[in-house]
């Protein structure tokens, strides 16, 4: 299995990172309705919850621009797992970035994590 192939995975399972942060953040967590939990959680719960959204959502364009990418076949290994780990490392500092309030921070790590599975699409093409 390639490095790209593993990134995918990798940011497969960062959501779960942090969800597990945003629970941790507070006692009492009924596990019937965990939702509620994490909709009434305050300051850095919050945003661990608000990094565990915005994660899920980054991941279907990763994992299809890393699929395609790999079916196509006219961008480099090296390139493409280059690019994948750069996506990654993007996706732990954001939500690091996230959950300690550094906006400015998490914007521009964001931003470079799109950029990076933008790029693979483009370079696939």
């Amino acid at each position: 299995m390639t490095i790209a192939y593993w990134c995918v995975l990798a940011a497969a399972i960062i959501p779960y990172i942090w969800v597990i942060a945003a629970k941790a953040s507070k006692p009492g967590l009924n596990n019937n309705e965990p939702r509620v939990f994490l909709n009434e959680l305050e300051g850095w719960g919050k945003r661990a919850n608000w990094a565990q959204a915005n994660s899920f959502e980054a991941f279907p364009a990763f994992a299809a621009a890393v699929i395609i990418a790999s079916i196509v076949s006219n961008i480099e290994q090296n390139t493409l797992d280059a690019l994948a780990l750069l996506f990654v490392a993007c996706r732990l500092l954001h939500g690091v970035f996230y959950i300690t309030d550094k906006a400015t921070f998490r914007s521009i790590v964001w931003f470079i994590g799109i950029c990076s599975w933008v790029s693979i699409f483009v370079l696939s093409a």
